[in-house]
C-alpha cells in the first residue's frame, strides 16, 4: 500500500519538532532542508525523504506524546529559540525532550501555561482559542469600581487594535483583585482593557486554560492526567491522538 505524502509543515509537526505555523517560518527563512533541497512551503515529503533543520535531522514521531501543566514565574519568557532569550521557558523547565508552549503568556505575568511535543494538537487549540475559557486572577493599582466591572465585562475598545474585546466574565475579589473569564486572546488584553479605563495591573495569574486548573507551585510542572486530556480533546474536537499519562508527577 503507497504512503500518502505530507505537507512539510505536517510532518514537522507531527515529528514533534514544532507547530505547522512555527514550521511554515523556519522554512520561509530557508532554515528547512528536504534531501538536502530548500523546500517551497506546501512541498510533501516521503517515507524516504530526509528533512533537517539547520542541518539536524528531523525523525518521524515514535514515542508517545507528553503534555505539560506548568506554572511560568514572572520573568521567564514564552519562546523556544533558546538563542535569543536567556530566561526563555525551555531552559528554564529544562524537560528532557523537546517541547514548546501552546500560546503565550507575557513576561510579567504568571500563571498556567500547557506546553507539549505535540504539533497537531497545538494548532487544534490555538484555533480554538477564541471559543475556550481563559481564567485570570487580576490586581491593579487603585480600588475596584462597578463601573471598571461592568465595562470590562462589556467588552472594551482597543484604539490600536481596532477591536472592542468580546463580552467577558468579571468579578470582584477585593478591593484591588478581580477575576476575569475571557474567551479570546489578544496580545496583552488584559493590561490593555485596564489601561483603557486608567488601572495598571500590578499583578496578572492566569489560573485556568479550559478544563485544565492551576495546582503546582511556582516554577513547577506535571503532566496532563487521562481524564484531562480526554476532555481537553472533547472541548477542542481533537481528532483520535490517545494519551497514555505516566503515575508520576515532577516539580521544580
Amino acid at each position: 500500500m503507497e504512503v500518502p505524502l505530507k505537507r512539510i509543515n505536517k510532518f514537522l509537526s507531527e515529528a514533534g519538532y514544532c507547530s505547522r505555523r512555527a514550521a511554515d517560518k523556519l522554512i520561509d527563512e530557508g532554515r528547512v532542508t528536504i534531501n538536502g533541497a530548500i523546500p517551497e512551503t506546501g512541498t510533501k515529503v516521503g517515507p524516504d525523504d530526509v528533512v533537517a533543520v539547520d542541518g539536524k535531522i528531523v525523525g518521524s514521531k515514535k514515542e508517545a506524546f507528553v503534555y505539560l501543566a506548568f506554572n511560568k514565574p514572572v520573568g521567564i519568557v514564552c519562546t523556544t529559540d533558546t538563542r535569543v532569550e536567556k530566561d526563555n521557558i525551555i531552559d528554564f523547565i529544562g524537560y528532557h525532550k523537546r517541547i514548546f508552549p501552546i500560546g503565550r503568556l507575557d513576561k510579567p505575568s504568571e500563571g498556567l501555561i500547557l506546553l507539549t511535543d505535540d504539533g497537531d494538537i497545538v494548532n487544534k487549540i490555538l484555533r480554538a482559542s477564541n471559543n475556550h475559557e481563559k481564567e485570570y486572577v487580576v490586581t491593579v493599582d487603585k480600588p475596584i469600581s462597578q463601573t471598571f466591572v461592568e465595562r470590562m465585562s462589556r467588552g472594551i475598545y482597543l484604539e490600536d487594535l481596532k477591536q472592542t474585546t468580546k463580552p467577558c466574565i468579571v468579578k470582584k475579589v477585593n478591593s484591588n483583585t478581580f477575576k476575569i473569564i475571557l474567551t479570546q486572546g489578544l496580545n496583552r488584553q488584559i493590561r490593555r482593557m485596564c489601561s483603557h479605563l486608567n488601572y495598571e495591573v500590578q499583578t496578572l495569574k492566569r489560573v485556568r486554560i479550559m478544563n485544565i486548573s492551576l495546582d503546582t507551585p511556582i516554577g513547577g510542572y506535571r503532566e496532563l492526567t487521562k481524564e484531562e486530556f480526554k476532555e481537553l480533546s472533547k472541548l477542542i474536537s481533537s481528532s483520535s491522538k490517545t494519551y497514555t499519562p505516566k503515575k508520576t508527577k515532577r516539580t521544580r
